[in-house]
């Protein structure tokens, strides 16, 4: 019994056995991150308390109840408690127990997050091909601009005035600028230096830094979960990744006073990152009510030199998504007009980080 328990917990699918009165007994990890319930909230209350709107929910387990038959739905969408709205493909399989009464097991597989996998893969492998193009140029573009600096040195020394130097300076300055931007573009190579860190305590230090630089124009609102623990991870990268969206934000509002940041965090379970499942992963949402991404950018906003800036170089939001993907995590972006949202989801084993 203890096996079975085991490997309930351990699996993806949501399972959910309900008894004759449609009253939850037991419901995997899995279906209480899929639902957003707690396992101390969920047994013992009636299936239709799961959900906001439970009307489509019920008539499906009532149905398997009654004709005591197998049933499959593809796509039923769920309503869930917090107002989200959620697609699941949901099988229900009657069960009889010792006292002859049916009972259901009842198995919800989200279909949201299986397109946004696959969704993520595409993504990723082109990501991974277009920093490989850029590597490559930046690599060209190095040699020459070596080239042309040290020309510019030799013929500063050669030149009869110092007033003809200054043209000389102009192009030395101009290329070691190009130089740290083709850095830049190339990210970063230094290895990571993990460390169990507290989340929380990264995200204070930037609340204060932020508050700062904008003399307390800005606000920002604090949703933290306590109950997290530390996570491994290199605090300066994750910190130079997380200033990147936070400045993102503020550069988007008309004034540091019309921006509202709020930083939450919450625990995940049973969470997929590319192909691997992690049992628990740390998620850190970064919400402004800035105008919103423009949609025609919003496929290709972690690539380099892709920005809705004029005076942007695109380059943010790039260097923090490959940190995030050195700890083996994951950077996602949701956005409309009032309300922009990066979520960073972290893994909590340490084998995950590259």
């Amino acid at each position: 019994m203890e096996h079975n328990s085991d490997i309930l917990e351990n699996i993806s699918t949501g399972v959910i056995a309900l008894d004759c009165n449609l009253n939850v007994t037991s419901i995997n990890a899995a279906a209480q991150a899929l639902l957003e319930v707690s396992l101390a909230r969920a047994v013992g209350s009636h299936a239709g308390q799961l959900l906001l709107r439970p009307d489509e929910w019920l008539h499906n387990l009532n149905q398997a109840l009654l004709s005591n038959a197998p049933l499959t739905q593809r796509g039923l969408p769920l309503n869930l408690l917090s107002g989200h709205e959620i697609h699941v493909d949901l099988t229900v399989n009657p069960v009889i127990n010792n006292e002859g009464e049916t009972e259901l097991l009842v198995e919800v597989q989200a279909i949201d997050r299986l397109l946004k996998i696959s969704r993520e893969e595409g993504m990723l492998h082109a990501q991974e091909t277009t920093k490989a193009v850029i590597r490559s140029l930046a690599h060209e573009i190095k040699n020459p601009l070596a080239g042309v600096r040290g020309a510019a040195q030799l013929l500063s020394k050669e030149l009869p005035g110092d007033h003809l130097t200054e043209y000389t300076q102009v192009i030395i300055k101009e290329a070691d600028r190009l130089r740290d931007l083709v850095d830049r573009l190339l990210g970063s190579r230094q290895e990571l230096s993990m460390a169990d860190l507290n989340i929380h305590e990264i995200l204070e230090h930037l609340r204060k830094l932020l508050l700062a630089e904008t003399d307390n124009r800005v606000e920002i609102v604090r949703d933290y979960d306590p109950s997290l623990p530390d996570i491994p991870g290199d605090r300066a990268q994750l910190i130079q990744a997380v200033l990147n969206i936070m400045r993102n934000a503020l550069q988007a509002a008309s004034q540091p006073e019309d921006c509202v940041l709020t930083l939450r965090t919450r625990s995940q379970r049973q969470f997929t990152i590319g192909t691997t499942r992690h049992r628990l992963v740390c998620r850190v949402d970064i919400s402004d009510n800035g105008p919103g991404i423009p949609e025609h950018l919003m496929h290709a906003i972690f690539v380099p030199m892709v920005t809705g800036k004029a005076e942007g170089t695109g380059l943010g939001l790039a260097i923090s998504q490959s940190i995030i993907n050195l700890h083996g995590g994951l950077l996602e972006c949701n956005s409309r007009p009032g309300k922009t949202t990066f979520t960073i989801y972290l893994p909590m084993e340490t084998k995950n980080a590259q």
